[in-house]
């Protein structure tokens, strides 16, 4: 039988982890207004670096039709980088409608992490390890020596040869691990886990005997119940709140393009800003860190 003490310890975190996601989605920062195909918010690229690396992205959309976008930002905490590009991506639909063909790269300075989010149609041109490879190979060895317009202009090419099928420089050696996903974070903490407790319980049933057993017993099953109370909810969560960002972010960009967006490219939106063709996203790219 389940000790006493035990169902009021289980109610009580199943309650945080049902109200914890909420309360962090609150203090998401705000998304940056897209205002050109280089949106810098720090001061990080000179006015000539910026509107070289806008004019070469300028002229391959026009020649190519695929939309690709710099941003660079201080953070994106309290959200890893992973979650706020895809909001920013949704946001921006940059990329032509029906087509997907949008990229962006996004760096957080301040957390020296960056991304490439790559558009449901070029997640074959692109896929996650040539996302990958063009962070660790090309943009990251820049930033390494504080040299960010040389790590973003090479970049910027690389991600352009590839949605135009060129290949990629040979590697330079093994990729990291760094910028992995949710999953494989989570994965790593679950393993630490479980070989500590195994090694407290072990210590427990060789010093207590017959008792000892019964009493891990009613622990297992309190943990076995947090844990499948946990992961439940922390999906149901997770996709509730992109749920709800989708359907916000489709409302409002579904009033604000009235009357079109003319072929796909980009266009003048209210105060003079851009906006994207419409394009979708779907998590596709990689992330990494310097």
């Amino acid at each position: 039988m389940l000790p006493n003490f035990v169902t009021p310890i289980v109610m009580f975190c199943m309650l945080v982890a049902a109200v914890w996601h909420p309360i962090n989605a609150q203090d998401l920062i705000e998304l940056p207004e897209l205002t050109g195909r280089v949106v810098d918010q720090t001061g990080t690229l000179t006015a000539s670096q910026q509107q070289q690396l806008a004019g070469k992205l300028k002229e391959f959309e026009r020649a190519e039709g695929s939309q690709v976008v710099v941003v660079i930002i201080p953070t994106t905490e309290p959200e890893a980088i992973e979650q706020f590009t895809i909001r920013l991506a949704e946001a921006w639909q940059i990329g032509r409608e029906d087509v997907d063909d949008g990229v962006i790269l996004l760096v957080a300075k301040d957390d020296r992490n960056l991304r490439i989010e790559v558009g449901y149609g070029l997640e074959g041109a692109i896929p996650d390890a040539i996302a990958k490879r063009i962070i660790a190979d090309i943009i990251v060895p820049h930033f390494k020596q504080d040299d960010y317009y040389a790590g973003i202009d090479a970049g910027v090419d690389a991600i352009l040869a590839r949605i135009k099928g060129e290949p990629l420089p040979e590697a330079s050696g093994e990729l990291s691990d760094e910028g992995g996903s949710a999953g494989d974070g989570m994965s790593t903490y679950a393993s630490g886990a479980v070989v500590i407790i195994g090694f407290i319980v072990g210590i427990f049933l060789r010093a207590t005997g017959s008792m000892g057993r019964q009493i891990v017993g009613a622990m297992i099953f309190g943990a076995v119940v947090f844990v499948v109370a946990f992961l439940v909810l922390w999906l149901l969560s997770q996709s509730l709140y992109y749920a709800f960002l989708g359907f916000m972010f489709a409302a409002f960009a579904g009033r604000g393009r009235g009357g079109g967006i003319g072929g796909g490219g980009f266009s003048s939106g209210g105060g003079g800003g851009f906006s994207g063709g419409g394009g979708s996203f779907g998590g596709g790219g990689a992330s990494g860190s310097w």
